[in-house]
């Protein structure tokens, strides 16, 4: 069996490529998905497409196979082999499967092992760094079980005095707080400043401990969906997951046992979110839902209000939403923000 490169900008080739997953039962092919893929490669028996798989970062996706007239599973072991040798030249070495739960044993036999599953999806990992790692290199907190720990997740895109507000609450309340930050730079700001503003927004709150995100506290919008049959399941799948991550394999490890969310009565998709967490941690760990704080205006304290305001060049309207410390970055990098903007950085969301 020999593999081919897939070329999709080819028109043909894509629209076989499309019709064989199809076939498959992978049906979602949205610029969201296929415009993430680095490389695509293929099996093919004549002319007939039998196996295919593609890579989008460190991410595995797009994997098919017929097994119709050969060993079972030596198709699947070749595509996986195939991709994974090309992840490792590029010298990528911790990668990241998503896929239907009848695929995970399939999966397992080739090294991965699984992270967290619903009944729509799976998500399993291979290599190194892995979630062992990770948790290994996070702050523990002495004596953590005698003690009160939550956590909050965040983008703080940029961070604001409603991230202030909602931390400082959490921090009141409990022995210590992790502040998770999303970790992706499809953001205006990135990870690293992201951070660095949360922590330096903080500063004061001494049972207060800064995380880098990583690969494993994931925000739903990062989550590949590509065989799903809906809008509906794709939200459904991709915080259900989010959550079982969590609830399984972050929080036992440090021993957390409160979440807070802030309210998000403008975004249909964060309300979803929210009720799947409510939904989901229950059981291990308590839930907390903060109103959103609102500015001395009255106004809703917004990230996005925040950005909009930069893309308008209007950032003394908002500094009433914002601690001194962010907006001092923001009149310092301006220009740089602004310029991100022009190149196509989008503003809007979370």
């Amino acid at each position: 069996m020999q593999v081919q490169d897939l070329y999709l900008t080819n028109p043909l080739i894509k629209k076989k490529w499309q019709a064989f997953l199809t076939d498959c039962g992978i049906t979602d092919f949205s610029e969201n998905e296929v415009a993430k893929i680095d490389e695509t490669i293929g099996i093919y028996d004549g002319e007939t497409l039998v196996a295919t798989g593609s890579i989008a970062g460190q991410v595995i996706k797009y994997v098919a196979v017929c097994q119709k007239g050969v060993t079972n599973g030596s198709r699947f072991n070749t595509i996986l082999t195939e991709l994974i040798n090309r992840l490792m030249q590029r010298g990528i070495y911790h990668i990241f499967v998503f896929t239907k739960p009848k695929y995970v044993t399939s999966f397992e036999h080739v090294g991965f092992e699984k992270l967290a599953g619903t009944t729509k999806g799976v998500l399993l990992e291979s290599g190194r760094p892995n979630i062992n790692d990770y948790l290994s290199d996070i702050p523990h907190v002495v004596s953590s079980y005698d003690k009160k720990i939550a956590s909050i997740v965040m983008n703080a895109n940029p961070f604001t005095l409603g991230h202030r507000y909602l931390i400082e609450k959490a921090a009141k309340e409990n022995d210590s707080v992790y502040v998770f930050v999303v970790s992706q730079d499809a953001s205006l700001f990135t990870t690293t400043e992201r951070v660095k503003l949360v922590s330096a927004g903080v500063a004061d709150l001494s049972n207060v401990i800064i995380v880098n995100g990583g690969d494993y506290m994931v925000s739903y919008t990062t989550f590949p969906a590509y065989f799903m049959q809906s809008a509906d399941d794709v939200i459904a799948y991709q915080t259900t997951l989010d959550a079982r991550l969590f609830k399984e394999k972050i929080a036992p490890e440090l021993n957390i046992t409160r979440r807070y969310l802030g309210s998000e009565p403008l975004s249909h998709t964060t309300n979803i979110y929210n009720q799947t967490l409510q939904r989901e941690l229950t059981d291990n760990i308590a839930v907390s839902v903060v109103p959103r704080k609102e500015s001395s205006t009255g106004q809703v304290i917004s990230a996005t209000t925040v950005r909009q305001a930069i893309a308008t060049n209007q950032v003394k309207l908002i500094a009433n939403m914002l601690p001194k410390t962010t907006m001092d970055f923001i009149k310092e990098n301006m220009a740089v923000l602004q310029d991100r903007i022009k190149k196509g950085q989008k503003i809007h969301g979370n």
